[in-house]
């Protein structure tokens, strides 16, 4: 055990789960936590810096343990691989009922470091019972303007900017908020529909997406990003497209029945990962958002991509600015009792930015 440097902490990230399986990564590091209320540029880019270099932990010990409302406990250990990652995969047998409405619930992370014994709560989503609708959308370009398309120019924002003022694509916090139908619970509030984001972002960059949603107000939900590596895996426009395809197949997979609305834009292959998860699985895509980013003209690849989505029967929305028609949105399952013209009105309102602050959990 390392007497040098920073203890060993663990960063869980955002789980999910259903009646029988429960999945939650997490990372140890040494590494102090982000403080992302900073004024001068200096102290902007040290923060950033010190986030985005993170030191990793490897064969660390950590354990997990859940516990239903019906008193059931599961628990499980992991070793961190090189990277820091422990990736758990937990069955929960019977007694694990979802809630009546979507909700997070919480698993405690133990492990030991220089200092004795540590734990850390982690955040599950449970959707509810009877949800039979959920948003899996992408990041870059869908919800905050980024111009993902020139990768200098992101990075340059990325290194330059705390989460507060990035700018959000304008109108995707009210349109968002509207799709998610509201929240639910008192401790630990989540939207009625279920979040899900898919980004090629790298692990590094969560808790300044986590800090970017919450000071714009977007929904949290659980980010499935990337391990990076300066390959053509990683970097590559396919690499990015395969991911979020692969992202949509396990969330499909794991809630059996329920349908997906899937939102993105015309950077880095969104259309051609939903195309590929419109064709493996076109009873589970409810619909499909594809915001024309600026400067991301569609290629012939894209079109090509989104006329496979059309013939497909899947509903396709296409356009600049999230002013989302009435009946797109009854045809991906909302009803007409008031909920599509409430969601048609928030999306085309344009909500000043909001203020600044710091990420909290939910």
């Amino acid at each position: 055990m390392p007497f040098f440097g920073r203890p060993a902490i663990v960063r869980p990230y955002f789980g999910y789960r259903n009646t029988g399986r429960l999945v939650l990564a997490a990372r140890a590091l040494r590494a102090r936590a982000p403080n992302w209320d900073r004024e001068t540029t200096f102290a902007k880019l040290r923060t950033l810096f010190r986030h985005f270099a993170s030191h990793e932990v490897a064969e660390l010990d950590v354990g997990i343990e859940a516990r239903s409302e019906t008193g059931r406990t599961v628990e499980a250990r992991c070793k961190t691989d090189r990277e820091g990652f422990c990736h758990f995969d937990l069955a929960l047998g019977a007694g694990w009922p979802l809630p009546e409405r979507t909700s997070w619930e919480t698993v405690t992370l133990r492990w030991i470091n220089r200092e004795g014994p540590q734990q850390v709560a982690g955040y599950v989503l449970a959707p509810g019972r009877e949800q039979a609708l959920g948003v899996v959308s992408d990041i870059d370009d869908t919800i905050m303007e980024t111009g993902a398309h020139d990768l200098l120019s992101n990075w340059r924002r990325v290194l330059a900017q705390m989460p507060g003022e990035r700018l959000p694509v304008p109108g995707a916090a009210a349109l968002f908020e509207s799709l998610g139908g509201g929240v639910a619970g008192q401790t630990r509030p989540a939207t009625r529909r279920p979040f899900f984001y898919v980004s090629s972002s790298p692990w590094n960059l969560f808790d300044y997406l986590l800090a970017f949603k919450q000071a714009h107000g977007l929904p949290q939900g659980p980010m499935m990003l990337r391990d990076w590596g300066f390959d053509r895996a990683t970097l590559g426009g396919k690499g990015h497209g395969r991911h979020k395809a692969a992202a949509v197949g396990k969330l499909v997979e794991f809630y059996e029945g329920m349908r997906f609305a899937l939102i993105g834009d015309s950077t880095q292959a969104d259309a051609l990962a939903w195309a590929e998860a419109v064709q493996a699985h076109p009873d589970s895509i409810a619909g499909v958002f594809i915001r024309k980013a600026p400067g991301a003209a569609i290629g012939d690849e894209e079109q090509a991509a989104l006329e496979a989505i059309d013939r497909a029967g899947v509903p396709l929305w296409i356009g600049e600015n999230y002013d989302v028609e009435a009946d797109f949105l009854r045809s991906l399952g909302f009803s007409d009792h008031g909920e599509t013209q409430t969601v048609v009105e928030a999306a085309r309102s344009d909500p000043a930015a909001s203020p600044q602050v710091q990420a909290r959990e939910p």
